[in-house]
């Protein structure tokens, strides 16, 4: 992960330095001395190129001097509307142009501490590569050198103050990414749960639950989806115990299906590759309990995660079993292919039962619905609860992973009547698939405040956006850690 240092230097002495540019005629300290150290190549640079520092735009400058090896202005937008989202774009972006160089600058002007830390935040993602597999990996260290990056503001002692904070955010979406990012034949249930063992050392209390555990517990939707794959499944609970004592947690629940081919309804060969990353629910909560912990977050927080491989042989959960889930509703699997709904089913009401928490929220590559509503931009809402509701959405605003409300309501619940069980796993038809999901889904939470976060559409990025490389985005781990520190942390 990128290193990260600050200080209030304003006479870079060369290299790789990238500055932050408002728009409008303002210019830092920095850009003047860099600007009369290279002659005025940044300002004939940014002229011809029509750069005027608008809001995600850029103008690189290679060698303009002896110093300077390569010099990139970053748009900053208006001053007035640059946020916490803004400065990661930025920094996301300024990373991502400087990544052959091994060390490099990046200069914030006079932004304030806060800001300059997000900057650092979208820096590190920006400069996120999953390289682990490439035959040529010494070639793509080339085009991925950069390690440290040293952040120069006039508020650089705020900006160290709150770097460890948002440097635990920073750690968990990198561990949700190197997740989202592993092939299947690596990241099994087994492996998943072996490496969520390692989060001990942060603190965190975790346990695994194999098959016959959840034989005990009558997992029978979720060891439904397992039974047509040889690698064995596994339940892992996280739990972070940083509140008051005997006060009820927060619960996070993840879809960890670590291969999805369909089953029986076996997806279309185009693409099925992309299912790797079915798993991307679960690894957004072991990225949450992770930041958390590192944080060491003033909350009491549960994270489970269901983990199994849906495949298809002779021993595949067929179209038209039943299934009994572990709340006792029986099931009518009509579809192999929506499964996720039914290890969520399992976990959501085993965390229900057990933890007693305030509030459940789970993260799900649940349906190609919800991409065909709201496309790649935002994750659907579903909830129970109006004031939950409205505190995920004011937290993905924060973190620019936003969420879009949808609608629930009994009206739909009978689409999912069946002739011979208490529900089946999917309605009649093609309308309304990803509220008809969610309902489901409500079945298994009683009364407890929950939402579910269908993020099938913002899991996986096919190009790079926003500063940010394309692959897997970890999207949720902010937005969730936000949510927790603005409504819930305690002292």
């Amino acid at each position: 992960m990128l290193q990260i240092s600050f200080s209030t230097q304003t006479q870079p002495t060369g290299g790789a330095l990238a500055i932050l540019v408002p728009e409008g005629d303002a210019r830092s300290a920095v850009f003047h001395a860099v600007d009369k150290a290279t002659h005025g190549a940044l300002s004939r640079s940014a002229e011809a190129d029509g750069f005027k520092g608008k809001d995600g735009t850029s103008c690189v400058v290679l060698a303009p001097s002896a110093q300077f090896e390569r010099v990139v202005l970053v748009g900053l937008g208006k001053p007035a509307d640059v946020d916490a989202w803004g400065a990661e774009k930025a920094g996301g972006l300024a990373a991502s142009l400087l990544s052959r160089a091994p060390a490099a600058a990046l200069a914030v002007g006079d932004l304030s501490g806060e800001l300059a830390a997000h900057v650092a935040l979208g820096a590190v993602l920006g400069a996120y590569h999953f390289g682990l597999y490439q035959k040529t990996a010494a070639e793509e260290d080339k085009k991925h050198r950069l390690a440290d990056l040293a952040v120069l503001g006039e508020h650089a002692s705020v900006s160290e103050a709150l770097w460890p904070s948002l440097q635990a955010v920073a750690r968990g979406v990198v561990l949700t990414r190197d997740l989202v990012s592993e092939p299947a034949n690596v990241l099994t249930p087994a492996e998943f749960a072996e490496r969520a063992t390692t989060l001990r050392a942060h603190g965190l209390e975790v346990e695994v639950m194999d098959r016959a555990a959840m034989t005990t517990l009558g997992f029978g939707a979720l060891l439904g989806v397992a039974q047509g794959s040889a690698n064995e499944p596994r339940m892992v609970v996280m739990r972070w115990n940083g509140g008051k004592e005997g006060e009820a947690p927060l619960a996070f629940v993840g879809k960890g299906v670590t291969f999805d081919s369909g089953g029986i309804s076996i997806k279309p060969a185009a693409g099925m590759e992309d299912m790797k990353w079915d798993m991307a629910g679960a690894a957004t909560v072991t990225g949450l309990m992770t930041t958390l912990a590192l944080r060491k977050a003033a909350v009491n927080a549960v994270g489970l995660v269901g983990l199994v491989e849906n495949m298809v042989s002779g021993t595949a959960q067929r179209p038209g079993d039943v299934v009994r889930s572990a709340s006792g509703q029986t099931i009518e699997v009509l579809n192999t292919d929506a499964e996720g709904r039914l290890v969520l089913a399992d976990v959501l009401w085993y965390a229900r039962d057990r933890f007693a928490p305030r509030l459940m929220v789970d993260l799900a590559t649940l349906t190609g619905a919800i991409i065909v509503g709201l496309g790649h931009e935002y994750a659907g809402l579903f909830s129970n609860d109006d004031a939950l509701a409205v505190g995920l959405a004011d937290a993905g605003a924060f973190t620019g992973e936003k969420l879009w409300r949808m609608p629930m309501g009994k009206e739909y619940d009978a689409l999912l009547k069946s002739d011979i069980a208490d529900m089946q796993n999917i309605s009649g038809g093609r309308a309304g698939g990803s509220i008809t999901a969610a309902q489901f889904l409500k079945r298994f939470v009683g009364e407890t405040p929950w939402a579910h976060l269908d993020i099938a559409g913002v899991a996986w990025a096919s190009k790079a956006k926003n500063g940010q490389p394309k692959g897997a985005t970890g999207f949720g781990v902010r937005l969730l850690d936000r949510f927790v520190r603005n409504g819930f942390e305690q002292g």
